[in-house]
Formats: C-alpha cells, sequence, structure tokens
C-alpha cells in the first residue's frame, strides 16, 4: 500500500490524500479518498501489525508494487482537474475527482495483468463484472446484410473502373442520337452497346455537339494504310503473332499490336481495315487475340 498525497481538496470531505492499496497475488487495486492528516491510520497499521517502509527516489525500501498504480492515478487525476467540464471554480480548475474512484477501480479489475496474464476479478471471483459496453451489445444494429450489399456494389463498381484508368478515358461518349427533349433542361438520348445499361436522361449541361473531324484542318488524324511487304524468295516465313487487341476511340474499330517475328522494337499497332496482306492476320489469329483488360 501507498499514499497519494498533495490532491487538490475533493469531495464534500474536501479530501486531500488517496490511499492505494493493491494485493499482492490478484493485483487487484483500491482508492480510498482520505486526508493527509489522518492519524487512525497509523492505530490501525499498529493492530494489524503492518511494518511501514518508508521509501524515497534515492532511498528505495519498498517492493514498488504500488509506485506503477500510483503514477497511473496521479495522470488520471491531474488531467480530469485540468479538463474536467464540471466543477470548475475561480481558476477554471475542478477539484471533484473523487467521483473517478469507483471508475478507476472497475477499469483495474477488469484489464489484463502482464504478471498474471489474467484480470484482478478473475482471479478474485472468477468472472469479470459487467461492463457499460455489454448492456449495450445487445442494442446493436445488424448492419451484415447492408455491408454485403454495399461490398458487393463497390466490387461491381472497381471492376469497371480498373479497366481504364480514369485519366485516360474518353472524356465524352458518343456520336449518340437524342431521342427526345424533356423541357429546357434534360434530354434523353438513344443509347446503344455498353451504354444501354445506363439511364438514358442527361442534364443538358453534360451534352455536347459532335463535330465529325476535318480531314482538311486536320490531315493527320487519317492513319496512312500500311501494307507489309511480302516476304522474298528463300527468306525463312516468321509466323506473325497478336499480342494485344484494343478498339479506338470511337468504338467502332479494332487495332491489332502485331509481331513479325523481329525484335519487339518492330511492333507496331495497325487498324483490322490496314492489314491487306494475307499472311499477317489470318482467322486463327483473330481467334487467338487477346483483349486489354
Amino acid at each position: 500500500m501507498d499514499w497519494v498525497t498533495d490532491l487538490p481538496p475533493g469531495g464534500e470531505r474536501s479530501y486531500n490524500a488517496c490511499l492505494v492499496l493493491v494485493k499482492r497475488y490478484s493485483k487487484n487495486k483500491m482508492f480510498l479518498p482520505c486526508h493527509k492528516d489522518d492519524t487512525a491510520m497509523d492505530r490501525a497499521i499498529m493492530l494489524f501489525g503492518t511494518n511501514l517502509s518508508f521509501s524515497t527516489a534515492y532511498h528505495p525500501k519498498a517492493d514498488g508494487l504500488a509506485e506503477r498504480i500510483i503514477q497511473n492515478l496521479e495522470d488520471i487525476i491531474g488531467g480530469f482537474c485540468a479538463h474536467g467540464p464540471k466543477f470548475k471554480d475561480y481558476n477554471g480548475f475542478t477539484h471533484y475527482w473523487c467521483t473517478l474512484i469507483p471508475a478507476l477501480e472497475l477499469a483495474y479489475e477488469t484489464s489484463i495483468h502482464s504478471s498474471t496474464g489474467k484480470a484482478p476479478a478473475m482471479l478474485e471471483k472468477g468472472l469479470n463484472p459487467r461492463l457499460p459496453y455489454d448492456t449495450l451489445k445487445n442494442c446493436l444494429v445488424d448492419i451484415t446484410p447492408t455491408a454485403s450489399s454495399f461490398k458487393m456494389m463497390l466490387d461491381k463498381a472497381r471492376h469497371h473502373e480498373n479497366r481504364c484508368p480514369r485519366k485516360l478515358k474518353d472524356s465524352f461518349a458518343g456520336p449518340l442520337m437524342i431521342k427526345a427533349l424533356h423541357g429546357t433542361n434534360a434530354v434523353q438520348l438513344e443509347l446503344t452497346g455498353e451504354l444501354m445499361n445506363k439511364h438514358p436522361n442527361f442534364p443538358v449541361s453534360l451534352i455536347k455537339t459532335y463535330s465529325s473531324s476535318d480531314n482538311e484542318l486536320f490531315p493527320l488524324r487519317n492513319k496512312l494504310t500500311l501494307e507489309i511487304p511480302p516476304l522474298e524468295e528463300g527468306e525463312e516465313r516468321k509466323m506473325v503473332k497478336v499480342l494485344k487487341e484494343r478498339r479506338t476511340r470511337n468504338k467502332k474499330e479494332r487495332e491489332y499490336l502485331l509481331r513479325y517475328g523481329n525484335p519487339t522494337q518492330e511492333d507496331e499497332w495497325l487498324l483490322e481495315k490496314d492489314i491487306t496482306h494475307s499472311n499477317i492476320l489470318p482467322r486463327r489469329l483473330i481467334n487467338e487475340r487477346k483483349p486489354i483488360e
């Protein structure tokens, strides 16, 4: 046991000290508010035959069992007195620290001690007292079905999101035909392809007039038709592989990444209509094409 003295006066009787009792085997604690000048404690110690071992930091004589508990108790009481929401005096401090004693004892009784591996209440009583959390556990709402449905929606959205980085996606989809007008702020579009599952109504702020490509103003937009020259006589015929396949920006044509059996630096992307040589893209290579995920 040990005392914590010079505490701010608290409680109806203005306690200014606290007696800390620690049981040696179960490690259970008791905090008893008292006064610094109590003399009845000396008589009780004499009657029970307890020997006092006065200990200091420079001359320790105690076993240190209560020293660590006193440090925690001083920290908690100091924080409560400095930041307590109630019972503040004219200096802004609250000294009603005696109300913390039952809660502190309950916290220490239910916490697992490092030396014994069990809670002190379990060693003394064989069970842990009920905590406020135990009374609220039965009132918790089961959100498992809702969480599973949201997880399914998130996985589906992530699947579509990972197909192409957001920064590389097209800003607009189309061109699409306007099917109907809904006032002056919304239109109904005729969706096709992958957009069939979307809602056809869109606000006018998301609609942009389609402008076809002008070959005179932008002559470099149209790719040149490239023909692979036939192999010379006597040269070993190397099989061409279709490495990847993708769609162009307008989603209507396909491009193929071709390899001619030469170093990878010569691999090139070609439109399907630009591959005119019959030996370059046979039917069985079309069946082996691998779409980009």
